[in-house]
This record gives structure tokens, sequence and C-alpha cells, in this order.
């Protein structure tokens, strides 16, 4: 079985994340279910485990490290924060494998609402192709990350997860280099010109989770 919670309130980042290691704590020793936690964040940034300093630019939000894996991430308003807490002893002890279905989970959520959302060898996320945009420096198509993607896994239970910008204040991603990745943009579902709500999104999670993950 399965928890599905939607937090209507922003979550202090520090309250989240206790919250998410007592779950899995309590998957871990058998005395709770998984549980995929939606939810917002104020603005703030989370350092991840392979975050460097320079690539920190303005501070103006509160920095939070995590052990998850990944760089500099931007959490706030507008972007659906999902927290999935699996057991992988009884859905496969792959951690590649889950991050790739983690990977299609967006990716088939994205085309319920008409958008194609990519992968690349080279970077982390989901990306979404920008031919209304100018050439890149090096006269590549642009390409603006719709998703972030960080996990963790203690006694092969996985947690944290990936975010979607729905509708964030795109600025506030200027304080960081996304994910290290400075020659291309961020964007959102409604800066794609879609008039897409938080609710929206949630529906298409749960339609589309089933179709990626077989119960245990």
């Amino acid at each position: 079985m399965l928890e599905w919670r939607i937090s209507e309130d922003p979550i202090a980042y520090e309250d989240a994340i206790a919250w998410m290691e007592h779950r899995v704590d309590a998957i871990i020793d058998g005395s709770a279910k998984e549980c995929i936690w939606l939810l917002e964040h104020p603005p703030l940034y989370t350092a991840g485990t392979s975050a460097r300093p320079e690539d920190l630019l303005d501070g103006r939000f509160p920095v939070y490290k995590t052990k998850r894996g990944g760089q500099y991430t931007y959490h706030g308003p507008g972007q659906r924060v999902v927290y999935v807490m699996l057991d992988l002893n009884k859905r496969g002890r792959d951690v590649r494998a889950y991050v790739r279905q983690l990977e299609s989970w967006v990716i088939a959520v994205l085309a319920t609402f008409q958008i194609r959302g990519e992968l690349r060898d080279a970077r982390v996320g989901v990306w979404v192709a920008r031919p209304d945009k100018p050439p890149t420096a090096d006269g590549r198509p642009p390409e603006d990350k719709i998703a972030a993607i960080g996990v963790r896994v203690r006694r092969w239970v996985a947690f944290h997860g990936f975010s979607i910008n729905v509708e964030p204040d795109l600025g506030h991603f200027d304080g960081i280099v996304p994910c290290g990745i400075a020659e291309h943009g961020v964007t959102s579902l409604v800066d794609l010109g879609l008039p897409i709500t938080l609710s929206d999104v949630d529906v298409a999670l749960r339609q589309q989770f089933t179709r990626i993950f077989v119960a245990p």
C-alpha cells in the first residue's frame, strides 16, 4: 500500500526533511507504508552532495546543505516538490533503474499537457527544447530545464525525489547556477504558455504513477 500526502501550505525545509527521515525509518522497520508527499517550500536553495561553492551566485534565500545527490537547486512557491519514499527492497535494488523510473514519470506527466520532456546524457533532470529562443553561443538549439531530480537511498529505501516548475518566479533561479549548468535556462509550464495549476499537476502525477511503477 502507498500513502499520498498533499500539503496545501508551504512547508519549511527543515520540517519536511525531519518528517521524511522519520518516515523512511518507519518504512525500514516495517511500521509505515511507502509514501509520496506533494508540497511547496518557501523560497530557498539546497546544496546537494556535488554542489560547488562558486555556483551560489547570490544567497538571497536560505541555503540548506542536503545529503541528496546533485548540486544547487531552487525550491519555492509555484513549484511542485514531490518527495518519493519507496522501498527498493520490494521494487528491485537498482538505483539507476529507479532514477530512470522517476524520469519517465516526469516525462509522462508533462506529456499529459502536450509538453515533450527530454533527457540529456550529460545533464540531470528533464529538459524542454526552446526553438522559440535564439541559439546558444556555440550555435546549439537552446533548452530549458523544467524538472530537477535528486535522490538518496538508505537501507534500500529511496527518498527525496524531484520538482516540477509549474509557476514559480523564474527570477529566483538567478541566485544559483541550477544543477551546475550555466549554458541553459530554466522554464515552467506557465512560462511555456500553459495555464496549468499545481492541482492539475497533482492529478497527472497520480494518474501516471501507476503506469510507471508496478505495485510491489
